[in-house]
């Protein structure tokens, strides 16, 4: 009855807030029409084809003609001899019906094509005409039919196992060594804190590009110090190796926060009972932390899949999902249909191990692990653990240091592999070749973006938290859907929705091609890291403290600008900062929208690192990494001076 009252005070509280309504409706709208609405618009085209087919034989053609569509509309007209007809492709046919298919590009020429099909295929051309919705499933057959997307599949999934593997087990030799053994200095332990947290605010290629660097044909180590002059880093290993540095740090930080939760008299009664370190730790630790290893495993797991950045860089002839669907669109075959069904692939592969995380790992966690450790954990001491963990993640840090230290020598030597003579002959060609522009427009959308982005997340975070009416978990959910959409997923279906669409008319007529729809998509990518770290604060407010200033009359605007905001004023600057950082080292969804109007550093980047110029990418780099690290530093500051006072943290 009491649960009944509470629920229907919150909806009079609702209606009688015409603010509240409107923040509401307009949020719906836009996560609606920016994650929902071209995941939809991508899903229909893997499931319509617009085309249909008339067939003309080679052979009997005229000279000049009209062809027609089944409507009887004059569609095209074309001269045989000489002049090249724009189609998207030929279908050829035997005379006996077996249909054999090849596809010449968007332009071809009857005489071209009669001088290369074979003889016993030239007798029928089919040729793509009507643009008539038709409902099909037959891009789903033809891909997996396909050797080439079959293969980036398997490696996709091989991949992300072996770096969800690895990733895991680094973030948890990190992780227990933070909360469980005492390291010897003050500066080791630094040493481990910085190199945990390096790539979580780096940008995502910095490593691929260091992997090269240092032990590709030319590297450093490989044919300097060891000699070997046929190294070869592209492929499966070089892009898990990366990708493992990448992303452990995600699941140190999960673990750490699982660790620091499991109570020290559970491990601590076993070891009274005579049972050994190792003992402990596969009896008690272990099995309390199983959950939260499987969270960990999945979410880097899902990273990796949706990983174009370092597949890109460092895959070489290894395709990966991402990588082929990106290909898939910007190749000569530009076939949308069938990058449409492979991205609808990959979109329901991540959504299925995101919604395991979300609903099922996620609550087994919370439930194993609740509330806080009683009382502070007694670090093991002795030297037969602490030396083989701390030595092992000395080696490891060890090496992410020299991998980041590469990227600024990159860019100071004269020709990498072959002359080390210092020289600044990068930089002066980077600012020789739109490099000011690339980095002014790359600063200046993450600037516009950053600030919606950690409005929408807090305004998100409040609602979700703080009021109950219908289509709340809504809200929720499609705000943090995104993380599990892949870059380059979404790219494809922002092409869909705003440039061929149902909406490529109206009111966002021309959004396609522009900054707007650049810093959309940067709202959209970091919305969901936002949301969650608004959240996680808010939980944190006692509902005392608002109830209180609703008690004295105050609407729920001046409670939230009032009381709510200057809580969550941390989070908020923290939001600013991760957005700023998540825009301007993004790529994936970007690389597919940016048009030549808007130099972008990350694909410059890439656009360097393809051609080989490993010395401009890594200047470019270089200055990415100084940008991203000033502002987190200034972040920083802000925070310890502007931040939440100390009155008012007490007060939470």
């Amino acid at each position: 009855m009491t649960a009944h009252q509470s629920a229907r005070l919150e909806r009079k509280k609702l209606l009688a807030d015409p603010v509240l309504i409107i923040t509401i409706v307009l949020l719906t709208l836009f996560l609606l029409l920016f994650i929902l609405y071209p995941l939809a618009m991508l899903l229909a085209d893997s499931v319509f084809s617009t085309e249909s087919f008339v067939a003309y034989t080679v052979a009997d053609q005229p000279a000049e003609m009209t062809v027609t569509d089944p409507q009887g509309q004059a569609t095209d007209r074309f001269i045989r001899q000489g002049q090249a007809r724009k189609v998207p492709y030929y279908v050829v046919e035997s005379v006996d019906g077996f249909q054999v298919k090849q596809e010449l590009g968007r332009s071809a020429s009857l005489l071209y094509l009669d001088s290369i099909l074979p003889e016993e295929t030239r007798d029928t051309v089919v040729v793509v005409q009507t643009r008539q919705p038709l409902f099909t499933l037959q891009a789903f057959p033809h891909i997996f039919g396909d050797y080439t997307f079959i293969r980036a599949l398997t490696n996709t999934l091989q991949l992300g196992v072996i770096t969800a593997l690895g990733g895991t087990l680094i973030g948890l030799l990190f992780a227990y060594v933070d909360m469980y053994v005492k390291v010897r200095t003050r500066i080791m332990k630094k040493l481990f804190d910085i190199v945990s947290l390096l790539p979580v605010v780096s940008p995502p290629f910095v490593l691929s590009l260091s992997m090269i660097l240092l032990f590709g044909k030319s590297g450093l180590i490989t044919r300097k110090v060891l000699g070997i002059y046929d190294s070869d880093v592209y492929g499966m290993w070089g892009i898990a190796i990366v990708q493992i540095l990448t992303f452990f740090p995600v699941c140190y930080m999960m673990l750490k926060g699982l660790l620091k939760n499991i109570d020290p008299s559970m491990e601590e009664a076993a070891r009274d009972m005579g049972a050994s370190r190792w003992k402990v730790f596969t009896t008690v630790t272990f099995p309390l932390l199983l959950p939260g290893l499987g969270n960990a495993f999945l979410v880097t797991f899902i990273e990796s899949v949706a990983d174009f950045a370092n597949p890109m860089i460092i895959g070489g002839s290894f395709d990966t999902l991402a990588t082929t669907i990106y290909l898939r669109i910007t190749g000569g075959s530009y076939d949308t249909q069938g990058a449409a069904a492979m991205a609808v692939v990959l979109l329901s592969l991540t959504i299925m191990m995101f919604l395991i995380q979300k609903y099922y790992l996620e609550a087994k966690t919370a439930a194993t692990l609740t509330g806080k450790a009683s009382r502070e954990r007694m670090l093991i001491t002795d030297r037969s653990v602490t030396r083989p963990l701390t030595v092992l993640c000395t080696l490891i840090s060890i090496f992410v240091i020299m991998m980041y230290v590469a990227i600024p020598f990159g860019s100071l030597f004269k020709l990498w592999g072959r002359d080390y003579s210092l020289s600044l002959r990068w930089y002066e060609q980077l600012f020789k070749q739109d490099g000011l522009k690339a980095f002014r427009d790359s600063f200046v959308l993450s600037m516009i973006a950053s600030p919606i982005t950690a409005l929408l997340s807090m305004i998100i975070s409040y609602l979700v938290v703080k009021r109950r009416f219908r289509g709340r978990g809504f809200i929720e959910f499609v705000s943090i859907l995104a993380m599990a959409v892949p870059g380059t997923v979404l790219g494809v279906g922002f092409i869909r929705g705003f440039a061929g669409g149902v909406l490529r008319t109206g009111f966002l007529q021309g959004i396609y091609g522009t900054a707007a729809i650049l810093v959309i998509v940067f709202v959209v990518r970091s919305l969901p890291v936002g949301t969650r770290s608004g959240i996680s604060a808010l939980r944190q407010i006692h509902p005392s403290i608002e109830e209180s200033a609703y008690d004295l009359g105050a609407g729920s605007g001046k409670v939230f600008t009032s009381i709510t905001l200057p809580l969550i004023k941390d989070s908020f600057l923290s939001g600013l900062v991760t957005t700023f950082v998540r825009s301007i080292t993004a790529i994936s969804a970007i690389i597919l929208l940016v048009t030549p109007r808007y130099l972008l550093i990350t694909t410059r980047i890439n656009e360097f690192a393809e051609k080989g110029s490993y010395g401009v990418a890594c200047a470019y780099a270089t200055i990415l990494i100084a940008i991203v690290y000033t502002a987190i530093l200034l972040m920083n500051l802000v925070i310890k001076y502007f931040g939440t006072s100390k009155a008012v943290r007490e007060a939470k």
